[in-house]
């Protein structure tokens, strides 16, 4: 089992951790191990994962340790960049840190890698401070990744610090002879008052299958202001669960987006905790699929202090036996007034094979509260590719066109112009057309 196989590995891992016997990270992982011991893997028993099923998943036999890579080649890693703009980059091969394709910064800022922040203490008492402090302490998923944790991205923006050009953290994949499994930790704090842009994307470039268990522990205070944008493309044999913990404090602004194109199985747990009047959330999805590809988003935005706000649009399209989830919970406390929360998912099925299990839902414990949601699900309009083709339009132009027009809402907050051209091209190589479409 996958399992008995992970906590016989520990021990190695933790021998060759190259941490300090004094150190705290210790003992939070050693905690984090007996959780996951206790707790083990999510089954279908829990009604969080009654759609998503690991079975098949962990039924491979994962390499569990990294071991040192060779330097990658340039060229391997410039076509999963933003091509045409300057960026710091962040690269990772198999778990281990690729500086020579990276662009750090210290300049009034830290953009580098977890494991300088864990044991350089320059940048320590940050760390301690932050490091596994709104991460799930219960779940199975999140406990192993604390318990593994030895590499990622460690940034911090000062206060007042505009980032002038984005983050990019890639997580790149290979293997030769055995199956891949990578636990690549984030922790990001945005001081009062800065802004910074990120792009995060998990890539495999193997044949071999991979899973990849990744957590992000985000902070933005007062009035600090962060786009995350996740770029899930990979390939069939590769599946993602990402867990992403968001704290926001007083009139902070997140938003974050997920594209989801590509894997096997891909699994986004996203909480959001608001500890601050006037916050504002906004979380936006695309979700293509084909084939028997299985995406599930699992929302979970908590509403503790009055006169914020969360915004909440998710775009789905399943062609083929394809498979998506939602479930999208707001949860408004009693101290909460004035909150004012909208959800909304939207969905295409292209065939009869094509599933999707939605359930947005709302928890309100306060009485002055503006909230709503909604759930749809249906096929293209037959009535509007008519119209289409009666003027001229090929039919498998005129259905692009209505399924590209499906995604542009959320396509159009996008504020990265090069990822926007990405994402723009990518939908259309997705629905295998080539559309002239003005960015």
């Amino acid at each position: 089992m996958l399992k008995d196989k992970i906590l016989s590995s520990y021990l190695a891992f933790e021998n060759n951790s190259g941490l300090d016997m004094d150190s705290p990270v210790r003992n939070i992982r050693k905690n984090a191990l007996d959780q996951f011991e206790s707790v083990g893997f999510p089954t279908k028993s829990i009604e969080e994962w009654k759609y998503t099923s690991l079975k098949e998943l962990l039924k491979n036999d994962y390499k569990i340790l990294k071991q040192a890579q060779n330097e990658i080649d340039t060229k391997l890693v410039k076509p999963f960049l933003l091509k045409g703009i300057e960026s710091y980059k962040l690269v990772f091969l198999n778990g281990v840190y690729q500086p020579q394709v990276s662009e750090t910064s210290h300049d009034g800022m830290d953009i580098c890698i977890l494991s300088s922040a864990m044991q350089n203490t320059k940048y320590k008492i940050v760390f301690d401070h932050y490091f596994n402090t709104i991460a799930s302490k219960t779940d199975g998923l999140t406990s192993l990744n604390t318990a593994f944790i030895q590499e990622g991205a460690f940034i911090h923006i000062p206060k007042g610090v505009v980032v002038s050009k984005p983050i990019e953290i890639l997580y790149l994949t290979t293997g030769k002879d055995s199956d891949v499994m990578v636990q690549p930790r984030n922790l990001v704090i945005v001081d009062e008052n800065a802004y910074v842009q990120i792009v995060e994307r998990h890539q495999s470039l193997t044949v071999q299958k991979v899973f990849s268990n990744s957590v992000t522990e985000i902070i933005t205070h007062k009035r600090a202001i962060l786009e995350w944008y996740k770029v899930q493309n990979d390939h069939l044999l590769s599946s993602l669960i990402d867990s992403t913990y968001v704290v926001q404090k007083e009139q902070s602004v997140v938003s974050m987006f997920t594209f989801s194109f590509g894997g096997d199985l891909v699994r986004n747990n996203m909480h959001v905790y608001h500890e601050g009047e006037h916050i504002t959330s906004n979380l936006n999805g695309i979700s293509m699929l084909h084939g028997t590809q299985h995406v599930d988003h699992q929302t979970n935005i908590y509403h503790q202090q009055p006169n914020c706000e969360s915004h909440e649009l998710y775009k789905g399209i399943f062609d083929e036996q394809s498979t998506g989830v939602f479930n999208g919970k707001v949860i408004v406390s009693k101290e909460a007034q004035k909150t004012d929360a909208y959800q909304q998912n939207d969905n295409i099925l292209l065939t009869d094979e094509a599933t999707i299990n939605a359930k947005p839902q709302l928890e309100i414990f306060a009485d002055d509260v503006k909230c709503s949601h909604g759930c749809t699900v249906g096929q293209l309009d037959k009535n509007a590719l008519f119209y289409m083709r009666q003027r001229g339009i090929p039919a498998k132009e005129a259905q692009a066109l209505l399924l590209y027009a499906f995604t542009d809402q959320v396509v159009n907050r996008i504020k990265i112009p090069a990822l926007k051209d990405w994402i723009t091209r990518n939908i259309s190589e997705k629905l295998g057309v080539q559309l002239e479409i003005e960015l």
